[in-house]
């Protein structure tokens, strides 16, 4: 067992007994565990609740009678000395004190069920379930089916889990334990989330050719009066584009904010108007209808894609497996280069 996987079950160890003593959960309430016989089975219990909303569904799925279920989450409020649970017409929903178990509960769950992955794995097969998120409209497009590829190549008993999702539900899924980690733009350091650099990409726009524009290189000063066709201001790329047109004083001239690839696609080859995007992104619209593709240049725009991760939660051997084939497919990628797809490791 090394270092790393001996003492993450070290930190783990008092889950495996019946007690639990002053630690503490929140700054906000100072909530904290006194000496309990909280265990792991009742907090699986109350994540159950929390997620169906209903103690009589959550008993169904639990396969438990609904009065046993009740007085487990009795003796949880006893516990912590709170109302966790809000009981309604409508079911039941967390208070802010079991909003505040309910996060703690699904992190502590899932290290508990890495630590037994990582037990019975050592000096084995990497084997267990692996989640990587990818934005959609991202260079992280580029990474799916080589990493799908290379994973089942090189450790064909880990379950590779896909997600492609916005940005925000991907960090927000790896604040709260339940992605191991997503490919995405940014690289601002978030509470909770820290970002690993993959590559850097640079912008180019796509226009209809019916617009006119020559291919190869454009200004964005030229871009002053070019109808664009870009994602809502809180999108990644967005905030780029934006900062690029400030920085020559310019604001982009959007007339539609469009966040589906497939209907901005369509958007720009019925020559509604242009877009920007990633090199990669570009590329592969550029290659779907009459249109022309351009680097935009003075000032040069560039999107940091970054692997996203938890700042507190280690990852999982075959997590850890995953992404070093990450790293190394993005290192292609920011070559210029098509993934390489390879079983050696």
């Amino acid at each position: 067992m090394d270092n790393e996987l001996e003492g993450r079950t070290r930190g783990l160890g008092f889950l495996m007994g019946v007690g639990w003593a002053d630690l503490a959960l929140s700054s906000e309430n100072r909530m904290t565990f006194q000496a309990t016989n909280v265990n792991l089975r009742r907090l699986r219990y109350f994540v159950k609740i929390v997620d169906i909303g209903s103690l009589t569904q959550a008993a169904e799925v639990l396969h438990i009678a609904q009065p046993a279920l009740s007085q487990q989450l009795i003796t949880l409020e006893s516990e912590f000395q709170q109302q966790l649970l809000v009981r309604t017409k409508r079911g039941v929903t967390a208070t802010e004190a079991g909003a505040t178990l309910y996060r703690h509960a699904q992190l502590i769950l899932r290290q508990y069920e890495q630590a037994q992955a990582d037990v019975k794995s050592a000096g084995q097969t990497l084997s267990g379930s692996v989640s990587v998120g990818l934005a959609p409209g991202t260079g992280a497009s580029a990474l799916s089916l080589p990493l799908l590829t290379s994973v089942r190549a090189r450790h064909p008993d880990i379950l590779l889990y896909i997600n492609e999702n916005f940005g925000t539900t991907l960090s927000e899924l790896i604040m709260n334990g339940r992605m191991d980690m997503a490919v995405l733009y940014g690289d601002k350091p978030v509470h909770g989330l820290s970002f690993q650099l993959l590559l850097n990409e640079e912008l180019f726009l796509v226009a209809p050719r019916s617009m006119g524009i020559s291919p190869g290189q454009i200004a964005v000063t030229d871009l002053r009066d070019v109808p664009l066709l870009l994602p809502r201001p809180y999108n990644y790329l967005r905030k780029y584009v934006d900062e690029g047109f400030a920085r020559v004083q310019m604001v982009p001239k959007v007339v539609a904010e469009i966040e589906s690839a497939t209907t901005l696609a369509a958007a720009v080859s019925a020559g509604i108007g242009a877009t920007i995007l990633p090199d990669s992104t570009a590329r592969v619209v550029a290659g779907g209808g009459d249109v022309v593709q351009c680097r935009i240049v003075s000032p040069v725009i560039k999107i940091p894609l970054s692997v996203c991760l938890s700042d507190h939660l280690p990852l999982s051997e075959p997590a850890a497996a995953v992404k070093d084939i990450l790293l190394e497919l993005a290192a292609d990628l920011a070559l210029g280069v098509a993934p390489a797809v390879s079983a050696e490791p």
